[in-house]
C-alpha cells in the first residue's frame, strides 16, 4: 500500500457522475487500521454528485508526464506511480505502472481493476478483482467491487452473492449494506432492499451523502430508478437530508414510479409536511 496518495487519489475517482442512489460504490483500497471499525465511506463507490448525468472520464494515458510527474517516477515505487497517475485521471499510463509491480499483491490487482473498471473495460476489471481474490479470498473490500462488475452486467444474482459475502465478513461497512440495498431494489425486491438501506443508514447516516469512493452506474431502467429513487427519498428522510429527499421524490414521480397521493399517505414522509419545497412539488403534479 502507497499510504501517501490514498487519501489524494480517491476524490479524483469521485467525478464518476451518477445518480448517487442509483449507483454503486467501489472500494479503491484498505482503510489503514483502527482501534474499533469505521463504517467505510459511501454508491459501489467505484458511489457521485446528484445529478441524472454521467460525466464522461477521457482515459489520458498518452499525456507526457509533468516534470514533477517524472521526477516522482524515478523514486517511487510503480504502485505508488500508479496511485500519482490515477490522480490526474491517466488510468491506462497507471494500469501499464501497476504492471509493474509485485504480482502477488491482492491491493495491486484491486487498484488494476479499478482502473480498467473506469475505462468501462469489465472484462479486463473482472479478471484483476478475480486475480487478488486468488490471493486474499476475504478481502470484503474486493468482494464488494466485484459485485459491481455484475450489477454493470445486469447479472444482479451473481452480485448479490458477492455482496452478502463480503458483508459477512466486515458487518460494520455502511458502503456494502447500501450497495446491497441497492442490487436487492434493482431485482424488485423493494421490503429487503429499504430494510437493508436502513442499516446501511445506521451504521453511516451520511452513507448516500459521501463521494470520496468511485462510483459506478446502476443500469436499471426507467422503472427501476423511479423505486430506487422513492426509496432513496426515504433514506434522505431519514438521514436528515430534506432538500436531498424532495429532490429524490420529484425524480419518483418523474419517473412514474409513484404519485403524490401515495406519497401524502406514506408516513415516512411526514416530516416533510410544510415545507414549501415539498408542498409546491405535490401541487405541480395536479389533481390525480
Amino acid at each position: 500500500m502507497c499510504r501517501p496518495f490514498q487519501h489524494r487519489w480517491l476524490p479524483a475517482l469521485a467525478v464518476f457522475a451518477a445518480l448517487m442512489f442509483a449507483s454503486f460504490s467501489v472500494f479503491a483500497q484498505n482503510p489503514a487500521p483502527a482501534p474499533a471499525p469505521v463504517p467505510a465511506p459511501a454508491p459501489t463507490q467505484i458511489s457521485a454528485p446528484d445529478s441524472a448525468q454521467n460525466s464522461p472520464i477521457a482515459p489520458a494515458g498518452a499525456q507526457q508526464p509533468r516534470p514533477s510527474e517524472a521526477s516522482q517516477q524515478t523514486t517511487s515505487s510503480p504502485e505508488a506511480v500508479g496511485d500519482a497517475l490515477m490522480i490526474h485521471q491517466r488510468y491506462q499510463a497507471a494500469i501499464e505502472s501497476y504492471k509493474k509491480g509485485p504480482r502477488d499483491s491482492p491491493d495491486v490487482w484491486n487498484k488494476m481493476g479499478i482502473a480498467y473498471q473506469l475505462m468501462f473495460n469489465l472484462q479486463d476489471a473482472s479478471r484483476c478483482y478475480q486475480a487478488s481474490l486468488k490471493l486474499d479470498p476475504k478481502s470484503p473490500r474486493v468482494l464488494n467491487n466485484l459485485g459491481t462488475i455484475y450489477d454493470s452486467l445486469r447479472e444482479y444474482g451473481d452480485a448479490e452473492r458477492m455482496y452478502r459475502k463480503a458483508v459477512k465478513l466486515d458487518p460494520k461497512s455502511a458502503l456494502i449494506y447500501k450497495n446491497l440495498g441497492t442490487n436487492l431494489l434493482a431485482q424488485h425486491k423493494y421490503k429487503k432492499g429499504w430494510e437493508v438501506y436502513k442499516t446501511a443508514l445506521t451504521l453511516d447516516p451520511q452513507v448516500f451523502q459521501n463521494q470520496a469512493s468511485p462510483r459506478v452506474e446502476n443500469p436499471a431502467s426507467v422503472q427501476e430508478r423511479g423505486a430506487m429513487n422513492f426509496y432513496m427519498a426515504k433514506g434522505c428522510v431519514r438521514a436528515g437530508l430534506t432538500d436531498r429527499a424532495i429532490e429524490y421524490l420529484r425524480m419518483a414521480l418523474n419517473e412514474g414510479f409513484t404519485s403524490p397521493k401515495k406519497i401524502e399517505a406514506d408516513s415516512e414522509f411526514a416530516s416533510l409536511r410544510g415545507i414549501p419545497a415539498f408542498d409546491q412539488l405535490l401541487a405541480a403534479q395536479g389533481p390525480q
